[in-house]
Formats: structure tokens, C-alpha cells, sequence
């Protein structure tokens, strides 16, 4: 069986890496840059250094920043707006998941015919689009590392998932000296999105062998180090270990896919504007539970990375003990326990059934799922 692993062009990793990547811009011969960020983020120091870094290179620096959280088609369209009006030669996002989504939807409309919705789905044949450098400010999403984006239809009140090899950056920036003044719940929210991403890229359909190392690898080190990022946010360790940590999770799911913790909390993110890592970190060990009997021997091992010693335990109960430690994560890190925390109410699930069922994620999901179990895991979530 052949599987394919696609990454950025290059990555770069570490304390100083923003620098390192100015320097690659500037010796493309790039002159003129849109950057893509948040308003939060525009007054921290991280983006005042980048743009520093930026203007001592001779680089023309323009900005755009009105990106909310989980961003709309009206924020790409007016994204793609001041890419027009200003022709850089390359795109710089510097935030999250939502900022970085962001990017990569002006990335394909620079080259291909809009609206964004058009995209929806899976797309291999997309002209590739222009230049692209994604930074990453949080130590969760991995949106600098893959090849999907995710937007907000708010008409419909849905998440539309765009994935194509086309968006995936150019270049990926992981620089733990800008993700040290991270507030703690973002900390703990990114963490167990990335957590999220690499448990089921584990036990998803597609996964492999090169796949199976890198998301194990990044259980073993969000479990160790995401409580001590959470509680200290200055440890620059801690810092760097979830940067890697993500990472990794990020190059495994890209290749291995997801699963139905993704598709179930994408629709309380559309209809309710809720953070997506804490939708993943209420829902994941629900929807593992619900998986668990698909892979039992996959669970053990996740079991194992998060420090539980399951020698003397058969598959069956080493499998039981992922799901606790999981949840165990979780509290520790701080998470709200259920989705009814947000007023979410019973009757509100009804209209996240069909399209959680019909997310792209849920076909990498280790067990077939149905309407009425799609129902039964948001009510024991709630």
C-alpha cells in the first residue's frame, strides 16, 4: 500500500527561527509582503520584531489584521481584498489556526477563480497560489505543517473544511520565544487541539508507519510538557517541547487524516462561535470511548506514551486506561468537562448531526458511525 507524507518546503524550529526566516525572505528577493495576523497579536512583540525584522531587510510590510476568531468567508473575501489592492509578492501569517486559515484561503484565490466556498472538500488539482511563510504563535493547531483550512460559512452555520497539498505553506516558523506570553487557557486549548490531532491520526483509516511514529512521539511530549507550559508559560522548554510536540502531531494527521472528534466539534464552532481546541479537548475522549473497540490494540499504546504503566494489563484494559488519561490531560490543563458548560442545549445538536456526518474528517474515523450514534455522543458530551 502506498501512503503519501507532505510537509512545507522547509521548516524551520527553535529560538531564533523568526529571524532565520526573514533572512530566507530577503534572499528570495522578495520585497513586498502581506501580512496576515490578528489585532490582539498586531501589539504584541512578536509582530512588532517581525516587522522590525522586515524593514531592516528593505521589505515593504503591508497588514491586514481583522481576522476573528473561527474567521468567515467575509473575512477571506476582505483578506483577499488587500491582497489585491497591494500585489505582494508573499503572504506572512502570523498567528493561529483561524489567522493562518486564513492565509491559506487568500493563497488559493490568488490563483484560482472565487468564491472560497468553491473549495470545499477535497481539491488536488488547485493552481498553487502565491508565496506563502506561516508562523505559528500557539503550540496546537499545526495549520503552519498542513494541507487543509478551515472557514466558516455563516449563512449555512457551517464549518467548510478545504483541503488541498496546493495551501500548504511554503515555509513553516516555529519560534518558542513568541509563544511565551501565551495566555494559559489558550495554552491549554491549542495543547489539546494538538493532542486531538495526533490521538486520532493514531487510530484514523489512513494511518502508517511514518505516520504512527510521529503522532506517538507527539503524545509522549504534549503529555509531559503541557501542564508545565500551562503553569509556567515562560519555561522556554516547555515552549519549545509543545512546538515540537504539535509538529509532529500536525505531520501525522496531515498524511494519516482525522476522525469524528473533528467533525462533531466543528459544529459547535460554526453555530456557537466556541474554541475549537476546547470543542476537540470535551469531545475527544467521548468519541475515543465510542472508537475504542475499533483499535483496542491502538489505544494501549496511546495508553503507554501518556506515562501509564500497563505492563500485566490485557489490551482491553490498557485501551480503558487511554480514554482516562485523556480526560485526566484535560482537567489538569484546566478544560471545561462538558459542551453544556456553553449552554449548549439538547435541541441545539439536532442541526450538527447531518453535517458532522458529512465533514470531511469523518471518513478517516477508525469505526463506521451513523446518524444515531453521531446523537449519543453529543448528548454524553453535553
Amino acid at each position: 500500500m502506498s501512503f503519501t507524507l507532505a510537509m512545507p518546503q522547509i521548516a524551520i524550529s527553535g529560538v531564533g527561527a523568526l529571524e532565520d526566516a526573514i533572512e530566507l525572505i530577503a534572499s528570495r528577493g522578495i520585497r513586498s509582503v502581506l501580512l496576515v495576523t490578528d489585532e490582539f497579536l498586531l501589539r504584541q512583540n512578536g509582530t512588532k520584531k517581525l516587522r522590525a525584522l522586515l524593514e531592516a531587510k528593505k521589505v515593504q510590510c503591508h497588514v491586514f489584521s481583522d481576522i476573528e476568531p473561527n474567521p468567515t468567508v467575509h473575512t477571506v473575501e476582505a483578506a483577499y481584498s488587500s491582497y489585491e489592492c497591494h500585489r505582494p509578492s508573499a503572504l506572512i501569517a502570523l498567528g493561529g489556526g483561524s489567522v493562518i486559515d486564513t492565509a491559506k484561503a487568500v493563497r488559493i484565490l490568488s490563483a484560482n477563480q472565487g468564491p472560497i466556498s468553491n473549495y470545499e472538500g477535497v481539491h488536488h488539482e488547485l493552481k498553487p497560489g502565491v508565496y506563502m511563510v506561516a508562523i505559528s504563535t500557539t503550540s496546537g493547531t499545526a495549520a503552519e505543517v498542513t494541507s487543509n483550512a478551515v472557514i466558516t460559512d455563516p449563512v449555512r452555520r457551517v464549518k467548510m473544511v478545504m483541503i488541498s497539498h496546493s495551501i500548504l505553506p511554503d515555509v513553516a516558523v516555529n519560534d518558542p520565544s513568541i509563544l511565551v506570553t501565551m495566555p494559559k487557557g489558550i495554552t491549554a486549548a491549542t495543547g489539546m487541539d494538538a493532542m486531538t490531532h495526533a490521538v486520532e491520526a493514531y487510530v484514523s483509516r489512513g494511518a502508517h508507519p511514518l505516520t504512527d511514529h510521529s503522532a506517538l512521539e507527539a503524545i509522549r511530549i504534549i503529555n509531559k510538557w503541557l501542564p508545565v507550559a500551562c503553569d509556567n508559560g515562560g519555561d522556554i522548554t516547555a515552549r519549545e517541547m509543545m512546538a515540537h510536540g504539535q509538529y509532529l502531531a500536525g505531520m501525522a494527521f496531515n498524511s494519516a487524516g482525522l476522525g469524528c472528534v473533528h467533525s462533531l466539534a466543528h459544529q459547535p464552532g460554526a453555530t456557537h462561535d466556541l474554541p475549537h481546541g476546547v470543542c476537540n479537548a470535551i469531545l475527544l475522549p467521548v468519541v475515543a470511548e465510542f472508537n475504542r473497540c475499533a483499535a483496542p490494540e491502538r489505544f494501549a499504546r496511546i495508553a503507554e506514551a501518556m506515562g501509564v504503566d500497563i505492563q500485566g494489563m490485557s489490551e482491553e484494559q490498557a485501551s480503558r486506561e487511554a480514554i482516562k488519561a485523556i480526560r485526566d490531560l484535560s482537567a489538569k490543563v484546566g478544560i471545561p468537562e462538558r459542551l453544556g458548560d456553553f449552554a449548549i442545549s439538547a435541541e441545539a445538536i439536532e442541526n450538527w448531526i447531518e453535517p458532522a456526518l458529512k465533514d470531511p474528517c469523518t471518513s478517516g474515523n477508525p469505526r463506521s458511525i451513523y446518524e444515531d450514534d453521531v446523537r449519543l455522543l453529543y448528548m454524553q458530551a453535553i
